[in-house]
């Protein structure tokens, strides 16, 4: 497979800006066994059925954005997830002019610095910073921004509403640098509705890094290597699923980030054990996908590892047509756009 079989024309006009509001306002297409069906988030309580499990991330989205100076070089650097040893994974824009023992200040902070670990290798550097626990979050906190993803355009920067609008309602651990979009589209009141229906709720934490925001740079598509992320599913939460589908529930992944968790976590029976660790699996095209009946996600970019998901999960003729219907039907897409309720193929 090459990365120009996902690729797919779609106009500027359709990359939404803001989200829904309310959130659970937004359009939902839902792409069943037979035929595309045009829908709202707050449907789901009625697509969903009593007995069925709501599996969702419950990552928080830290500031990751920073300026940090070497000397009078200025050197952006976005985080991405930490270590065993403490130390921090991160992208650099300017990486070249680190070494390892450079120190690092950052603007916003007084004292807050990093030591460079590990230089420069393929844009990306290791640090160790030196505060850490509850100090290190305060210093983030004054010294970070946001990283929105590119192709959402701020002019004048990030603004507070940004800050509240890219957290998803379940958002209670913090450590994601980008947020799992799909969550985005619940409201109270929506998750109200899906109680009283029956609908049950497990939660998942998979902490999305820096390498979401990253193009593809292989053309064929099985030379490409997914950045790592840290995920954790804990007994009770597996447990929960595993009983849900064993008493004829389904499964819905809410986010991609969520499906790629519960497949680095399935057993050969489709069952789901407690995870604890890393993982950076790839999921195209002619994989099994066995965690999950139903995903909800949003639209996702022409090339990109996601749409690669969606149509491994969903079927790629059934997602080119489904794209293809969202386009023309003027459906919003990416990051605070519409949503897509999928049934596995």
């Amino acid at each position: 497979m090459q990365t120009a079989d996902f690729d797919f024309d779609l106009p500027g006009d359709r990359i939404a800006q803001h989200p829904a509001n309310p959130r659970d306002a937004a359009r939902l297409l839902h792409v069943a066994a037979v035929g595309l069906h045009d829908r709202i988030v707050r449907d789901l309580s009625d697509l969903l059925r009593p007995g069925d499990m709501m599996v969702v991330n419950d990552t928080r989205v830290i500031p990751a954005q920073l300026v940090a100076w070497r000397g009078t070089a200025r050197v952006g650097i976005t985080l991405d997830r930490p270590d065993a040893h403490g130390n921090w994974h991160a992208l650099a824009r300017n990486a070249r002019r680190l070494r390892s023992g450079d120190t690092l200040t950052f603007q916003g902070h007084n004292t807050l610095t990093a030591t460079v670990v590990q230089g420069n290798k393929c844009g990306t550097v290791t640090l160790l910073f030196n505060l850490a626990g509850e100090e290190f979050a305060r210093a983030l906190h004054a010294a970070g921004a946001l990283a929105l993803p590119p192709y959402i355009a701020r002019a004048e920067g990030v603004t507070a509403n940004d800050h509240a609008d890219y957290q998803t309602v379940f958002a209670t651990n913090p450590g994601a640098v980008a947020s799992p979009t799909a969550g985005l589209h619940f409201t109270p009141q929506l998750l109200e509705h899906l109680t009283a229906r029956g609908i049950g709720r497990a939660t998942v934490t998979l902490h999305v890094g820096a390498g979401t925001f990253l193009p593809m740079r292989t053309e064929n598509v099985a030379m490409h290597r997914m950045h790592a992320e840290r995920g954790h599913i804990d007994a009770a939460s597996a447990a929960a699923i595993n009983q849900a589908r064993a008493a004829g529930g389904r499964i819905l992944a809410v986010g991609t980030t969520t499906l790629r968790l519960l497949e680095s976590a399935v057993q050969p029976d489709g069952t789901i054990a407690p995870f604890a660790g890393e993982t950076s699996i790839f999921i195209i095209p002619g994989m099994s996908v066995r965690s999950a009946d139903l995903l909800l996600t949003n639209f996702h970019l022409p090339r990109s590892t996601l749409f690669m998901l969606v149509c491994a999960f969903a079927g790629m003729d059934r997602m080119k047509a489904a794209y293809a219907h969202a386009i023309a039907s003027k459906y919003r897409f990416f990051s605070f756009g519409d949503a897509t309720l999928l049934e596995r193929a």
